[in-house]
């Protein structure tokens, strides 16, 4: 994308129960921008992508190796490649993720 788009023209993207995502593709990066509703659940997962979140707002747990973080306005998380990690929404949340390489599987076709 080497013009401006704005954030609510990008299509939206239903990819698990209470997660509604649009997603920015870069040549070697992906951006997301998630809304998750309250009591959502993010199933445990692993992916090769090195993936850093931030939380826009609300409240999300989220297991990482096994550990448990409650994140807030303003955290970040590293999660490295292939490291299981996963999480539940406690309130509705706002969090942008970025995936790098591109998230091919959230490409939009």
């Amino acid at each position: 994308m080497n013009t401006p788009v704005a954030l609510q023209d990008i299509p939206v993207r239903n990819t698990v129960a209470g997660h509604f995502g649009r997603f920015v593709h870069g040549e070697r990066s992906t951006l997301a921008f998630w809304e998750i509703t309250a009591d959502s659940i993010s199933p445990m997962h692993q992916h090769p992508h090195e993936q850093i979140t931030y939380i826009v707002s609300g409240t999300f747990e989220m297991e990482l190796d096994g550990i448990r973080h409650l994140l807030h306005p303003g955290d970040t998380l590293v999660i490295p490649p292939n490291t299981v990690h996963g999480g539940k929404a406690i309130t509705d949340v706002q969090i942008i993720d970025s995936f790098c390489p591109v998230r091919e599987d959230y490409l939009y076709k």
